[in-house]
């Protein structure tokens, strides 16, 4: 009978190893981003297509996210330093977040790239069902999702990432 139990549970280890090499793998191929048009708060259409040619930062973020409040700074910095060099910042609030949480707290902290509203879901449902906040895609200049990071950035990562990308062709 013990046998019969470590086979077992030798059989579930190496499935559980494989599907984590797999979804390790389905990661971190490019994958065309989703061919969304985001809404911001001052009711301007971007369409991802529009950005073809600039490196973007598309990041789900809520105002009841203690981690999304905290990489903020971060955000905003990263944003200052690259966006002459061709970053694009679109910060999108999730679709249970109240929009005047989410216009009050862009005016408070004078959040310098656009911010969009995602009040039906459909943004991140496109961007593989997103729940969880903060989460953050880099989409290079041909329109491919090259990272998905839940959670808070390690900044200098990104930052490493953002210039390589930027400096890349298209």
């Amino acid at each position: 009978m013990d046998k019969l139990k470590s086979k077992r549970l030798l059989i579930l280890l190496a499935l559980a190893a494989l599907l984590a090499l797999l979804f390790a793998q389905a990661v971190s191929q490019e994958a065309p981003a989703p061919q969304v048009t985001f809404t911001s708060l001052q009711g301007e259409n971007i369409s991802m297509e529009s950005l073809r040619g600039k490196v973007v930062l598309v990041n789900f973020w809520a105002t009841s996210c203690i981690g999304c409040i905290h990489e903020m700074p971060e955000m905003i910095d990263t944003y200052r330093k690259y966006n002459t060099q061709g970053l694009e910042t679109i910060a999108v609030a999730m679709s249970y977040d109240p929009p005047n949480y989410v216009v009050n707290y862009t005016e408070k902290n004078a959040l310098p790239f656009k911010v969009a509203l995602d009040v039906q879901g459909n943004i991140a449902q496109a961007f593989g069902d997103v729940k969880l906040t903060p989460t953050t895609f880099i989409i290079d200049k041909r329109g491919n999702i090259i990272k998905r990071i839940l959670g808070e950035p390690d900044f200098a990562q990104l930052r490493t990432l953002l210039e390589k990308e930027l400096q890349a062709a298209v």
